[in-house]
């Protein structure tokens, strides 16, 4: 962790990057054990399209289904990069996150930098201040959701072009040299294909021109209108990667099951928890499931709150530019995903506040560096030492799914989606009672979660419960029919093993019920009808067992088996009663 670097760090950028770098490494060595969870299970493990990297048409052109992170080519191709170099092993995606981070922590503390020397109140410090934010941003704990989650480098590789975008044009205002401009076109390009958020950048980049360096709207337009331009016209690929995945394989947009009224309530909870947890971050949560506020009742403090910041915010931006321009900052970036188009798939999420943080932690330290001068910098540095023990200590719930899942449910028992996959976790670490007491919390919560109840059903199997698996495998296939994967299977064999047993114990009726369950579920399934047939026939019901006898050989015309058995029932039909 960074201690208060001496004089001669402070006057040399490079020393000063160095050890940002080197501090942010250390913070993140403990996420290295990491394992894959929850969706690098798909757009990883299960991913198709990145096994090939010669197979450049299904990386970049990958649809958002079937286990791909489809309309964020830059990021498949990062993966497949990574799957190239090392298969699946954890740890290389792990690194390649960790350097992403570094960079744009790199990045931030040149763009901080750089944008201090510009005010002349705190250019004296600019270095050190920089430092402080770039370090106390880079360390905060509440930035493992995007770091040590391998599949939001989406997120953290968003920021770091996002970054880039901004701090080339800098450097093309500071030496009028295109290829800085250009730099920053080739940014905002890679980044639109990375992630949706980017679509704010170039507003923020033409903000940024207005307030630090033409100083007028009309200025910057005037001197920098082609690049600004340029930076709108990547708008272009955004929308075509947006319709060609048609609003994220349908989980974001308007057109899902969550309308926007009850989305944006949501957000308005959203963004005061984030802002409380970048002031104090604990609990940290690491899947908030997918809770919706329906009263404007129970969110109107949050968005009083929210409110007035915009308020603020638009003052500033007449009054105090430079204070408005961190205001825009938070709330441009956070527009896309935390505002009025739903995100249906999860409606609060802690990564979403990768880039946005900076805003606040600029604030603070502005704030800091006027009340203290250069003790203030000092205090931010230890905020960012003790904001980097947190992160290493958070980054040891990613080591297994069944730690991820355990501290999950116990910061959000309200989550079913929690319980359900802690349930997985347990069931894979063979304590399968746990397991079904996990499932059962899950339904309780969502009656209605097909994959819950046939987990629960396959559990209860493996434990010989099977008349209690019967009734959730009965639940998949009403809840979900076209998506039951094999439980019309799984529930026919269960059933016609317990068929099997009730006719052994001469509970023909029981039998038959057990039968007509499996071939519900399975029409095709001869032997459960062959045994139903048979048991019809033993409790005097002829004519029923002829049909079944009748539709089996249909089927299976050369059975010999039932043949017999229908010879015999003819048999028995023809014979003269007593």
């Amino acid at each position: 962790m960074p201690a208060a670097p001496s004089s001669a760090a402070f006057s040399r950028p490079l020393a000063a990057g160095l050890l940002l770098a080197l501090a942010v490494i250390a913070a993140h060595l403990t996420g290295f054990r990491g394992v894959f969870v929850f969706d690098d299970l798909h757009a990883i493990v299960d991913n198709p399209t990145i096994r090939d990297l010669g197979r450049l048409d299904r990386i970049l052109l990958a649809p958002a289904e079937g286990g791909t992170i489809g309309g964020r080519p830059v990021v498949n191709l990062t993966f497949a990069l990574n799957h190239a170099a090392g298969g699946l092993d954890p740890r290389g995606y792990h690194a390649v996150n960790v350097l992403i981070h570094v960079a744009a922590a790199l990045v931030l503390f040149g763009l901080v930098r750089r944008t201090l020397l510009r005010l002349p109140r705190f250019a004296a410090d600019a270095l050190p201040l920089a430092l402080a934010v770039a370090a106390l941003w880079a360390l905060h704990p509440l930035q493992t959701a995007a770091v040590t989650y391998v599949v939001q480098r989406a997120e953290s590789l968003m920021g770091l072009f996002y970054l880039l975008t901004l701090y080339c044009f800098v450097r093309g205002t500071e030496s009028r040299r295109k290829a800085w401009f250009l730099g920053s076109f080739i940014a905002c390009l890679l980044g639109m294909g990375t992630k949706e958020v980017m679509a704010s950048a170039p507003l923020l980049v033409l903000l940024y021109d207005r307030t630090f360096v033409a100083g007028s709207w009309r200025e910057a337009w005037r001197q920098h209108g082609r690049f600004h331009g340029a930076l709108m016209s990547t708008w272009l690929l955004l929308a075509l990667l947006i319709l060609n995945t048609e609003g994220r394989g349908g989980s974001a947009g308007f057109g899902t099951a969550v309308g926007w009224w009850e989305y944006a309530l949501t957000q308005c909870v959203a963004i005061t928890h984030y802002l409380r947890l970048a002031l104090w971050p604990h609990p940290l949560v690491f899947d908030y499931g997918t809770p919706l506020c329906r009263s404007l009742a129970v969110a109107a403090p949050q968005a009083g709150l929210l409110l007035l910041l915009l308020g603020a915010t638009g003052w500033a931006l007449a009054r105090k530019p430079a204070l408005g321009f961190l205001g825009a900052w938070f709330f441009l970036i956070l527009a896309p995903s935390s505002s009025v188009v739903p995100v249906a798939t999860q409606t609060m999420a802690e990564h979403r506040l990768y880039l946005p943080l900076a805003a606040g932690i600029a604030l603070l330290a502005l704030a800091l560096h006027t009340l203290g001068g250069r003790r203030g910098v000092i205090a931010l540095l230890v905020l960012a030492a003790a904001a980097g023990g947190l992160t290493a200590r958070r980054n040891l719930v990613y080591h297994s799914e069944l730690a991820l899942w355990t501290d999950t449910v116990a910061h959000r028992p309200e989550n079913s989606r929690a319980h359900s996959n802690l349930g997985i976790a347990l069931v894979e670490a063979g304590r399968l009672p746990e397991a079904v007491t996990r499932f059962e919390a899950a339904l309780a919560l969502d009656p209605d979660s097909a994959p819950t109840h046939l987990n629960l059903a396959h559990t209860l199997v493996a434990l010989g419960r099977r008349e209690e698996a019967l009734t959730h495998y009965a639940a998949v296939l009403q809840l979900a029919p076209g998506d039951a994967g094999d439980a019309p299977e799984r529930l026919a064999a269960v059933a016609y093993d317990l068929g099997n047993q009730a006719a052994s114990r001469g509970d023909f009726d029981g039998a038959m019920t057990r039968y007509r369950q499996a071939l519900a579920a399975v029409p095709g399934h001869v032997a459960a009808r062959n045994n139903l047939a048979n048991a019809l026939l033993v409790s005097g019901r002829v004519e029923e067992a002829i049909a079944e006898y009748r539709e089996i050989l249909r089927a299976k015309p050369d059975s010999i088996q039932v043949r017999e058995n229908l010879a015999r029932a003819l048999e028995m039909q023809t014979a003269p009663r007593r």
